[in-house]
């Protein structure tokens, strides 16, 4: 029986393993059936993109059980239902790396690029980035599946599994709607006519792309799994959406200012996609003439100079718009902490929250 994990360290080792334990055992039961119809290397570059992340799907999941119910006797059950949250999600970055034309994912080439080397290295016909698409969005849609199939597979009272489904289906859709608006804001055919409007496109993108999808929903989940109540879904319904927003929100400034060598991605990322962040739009809202054409030079610039970079971030910094990225990050976590505080829950959920919750505002990647 897997370790119980520990609730003052609940991203530490003991969930840690025991997620990766679940997905690797589970991909393991799909080598069979691939194997007679392809070639290894789509169920090994499922192995690839699943082997490391955050895993912070499944330990919301798993934490919001907790708190509705403490341990389960048998961790078994609910660690393979929060592992499906990790294929979702690995599904969800193969795809997105398509649409942002993203070069690497966790430091290594992204699966497109995987494929198209792939393609190269066999000699293949046509060209060999199409098909790198073309293969990736098949294992997007195949990790897709799988998670279903595993949350399926958690053999958990088909009661709170029924409970639980329908807030996981909720959680699909919303993540695949705030996905399209975020490349329709991107593209700009949300018919925004000023920045004012803009910004409430992008607090709408960070609610449902983000925070429901990465935290809201997870807890919610893991809850119902633990047979938790209306009031408990509507508390941490509440703190989901504070802690999912400081989340993407260090997401944003990770994405100008992060470390490549920490983050996996090359610096500056978000702004050589041309992502008009809440962090991007303030910044462009409080800027001056010099500093707009310094930000406007690097927005979606796909061949952005270290100058341009540089010269966008101190256009960042010097309109204040870091620092009160910075200060809704500091005042979220400390809400929803203050919540988690005086809502009722077992101490072992409070305790794994409140960690998780200031986890999730001070991260480097």
């Amino acid at each position: 029986m897997p370790e119980i994990p520990d609730s003052a360290n609940p991203l530490g080792p003991a969930l840690l393993d025991a997620i990766s334990r679940e997905l690797t055992l589970f991909l393991d039961t799909q080598e069979t059936t691939t194997s007679q119809v392809v070639t290894g290397e789509l169920l090994e570059l499922a192995r690839t993109f699943t082997d490391g992340g955050k895993r912070l799907r499944p330990a919301f999941c798993y934490w919001g059980h907790v708190a509705a119910a403490g341990h389960p006797q048998d961790p078994t059950g609910l660690l393979r239902a929060s592992a499906s949250l990790d294929l979702l999600h690995v599904s969800a970055l193969v795809h997105d790396d398509i649409i942002d034309a993203s070069d690497t994912r966790r430091g290594i080439p992204a699966a497109h690029h995987q494929f198209a080397a792939h393609h190269v290295a066999h000699h293949g016909r046509g060209d060999a980035d199409t098909f790198g698409s073309a293969a990736a969005i098949l294992l997007g849609d195949l990790l897709l599946m799988w998670s279903v199939e595993l949350f399926e597979d958690s053999d958990l009272d088909p009661g709170r599994m029924s409970r639980a489904r329908t807030l996981l289906s909720t959680m699909r859709t919303e993540v695949v709607c705030g996905q399209y608006l975020d490349v329709g804001a991107s593209f700009g055919v949300t018919d925004v006519t000023d920045l004012e409007a803009e910004m409430e496109v992008a607090r709408r993108i960070l609610e449902y792309k983000t925070a429901r999808y990465s935290v809201l929903r997870p807890l919610q989940v893991g809850a119902a799994l633990g047979g938790g109540d209306d009031r408990l879904e509507a508390v941490l319904a509440e703190i989901g959406s504070l802690v999912g927003r400081a989340f993407q929100l260090r997401d944003d400034v990770l994405g100008v200012f992060g470390d490549p060598h920490v983050t996996g991605k090359p610096a500056g990322d978000d702004l050589r996609e041309g992502k008009r962040t809440v962090l991007v739009l303030t910044a462009l809202q409080r800027a001056d003439a010099a500093q707009r054409s310094a930000l406007d030079d690097a927005l979606g610039n796909l061949a952005m100079s270290d100058g341009q970079l540089q010269a966008a971030r101190a256009a960042i910094g010097a309109t204040g718009a870091l620092a009160e990225a910075e200060r809704i990050i500091a005042d979220d976590v400390d809400r929803a902490v203050a919540t988690l505080r005086a809502t009722s829950m077992t101490d072992e959920g409070r305790t794994a929250l409140i960690r998780l919750a200031q986890l999730s505002g001070q991260r480097d990647h």
